[in-house]
């Protein structure tokens, strides 16, 4: 559930190279600006911690091509009660375009008999050329500290891919993998900004789904790739 929808105009274009599980940093008038906006009491003091610690803000699917505002906002951790909050940003507002945290960060939030095996399954992706990231309750838990990760968590990975081929071998990995940590889940991030989870390209890729969800910076479709 949404709690918020704090707009502040805009004064400057979109960034070219936008797409969504992007990173925003604002500026601090920025955060001022969002914080003079109405918010229901549960979301100020949220955004008021995240504006106290300039702690960033996510990029969601943009309603409309061409828009002069940029859809963002964050996942509450557990003491604002895990709510989303939705926010409308201007690009003026924005500091720099930033990424989740690379996936070996996510070791620290591991037992110590998981640091390890994660860390060498995080430099078999690095050595078969994909830069893993995590997002979802561990990537917000390791930007921020606050507990974001409980008992049932999945551990989202953000997996950029150069194309099919490469698509294939990173999810051959990961259903490959000696790993007996959180559930492995996550998408695959295509040049074009694509993203689709690795799950449901290796059915579709072993013949058994004609279709998969393919998420866009601007929409959501069920399509079949090559």
């Amino acid at each position: 559930m949404s709690l918020v929808e704090g707009v502040v105009r805009p004064a400057a274009p979109l960034p070219a190279l936008l797409r969504r599980q992007q990173l925003l940093r604002l500026t601090p008038g920025g955060w001022t600006r969002v914080l003079a906006a109405p918010h229901a009491d549960a979301a100020r003091e949220c955004l008021a911690l995240w504006a106290a610690h300039g702690w960033p803000l996510v990029v969601t699917r943009q309603p409309t091509p061409g828009g002069d505002a940029i859809a963002a906002g964050l996942p509450a951790p557990a003491r604002f009660g895990r709510r989303r909050i939705a926010l409308s940003i201007a690009p003026a507002a924005v500091m720099f375009l930033d990424e989740f945290p690379p996936a070996q960060a996510v070791a620290r939030l591991l037992s110590r008999e998981r640091a390890a095996p994660w860390r060498a399954l995080v430099a078999t992706l690095a050595a078969n050329g994909c830069a893993a990231r995590v997002y979802g309750g561990f990537g917000w838990q390791a930007i921020t500290r606050l507990p974001y990760v409980h008992a049932d968590s999945d551990l989202d990975l953000l997996l950029p891919v150069g194309g099919a081929a490469h698509a294939d071998e990173v999810a051959r990995l990961l259903a490959g993998a000696a790993w007996d940590g959180p559930r492995l889940d996550g998408e695959l991030l295509f040049p074009d900004g694509a993203g689709i989870a690795w799950r449901e390209w290796r059915e579709h890729r072993q013949g058994r789904a004609s279709r998969v969800l393919v998420k866009r910076l601007h929409g959501v479709a069920l399509e079949s790739p090559p």
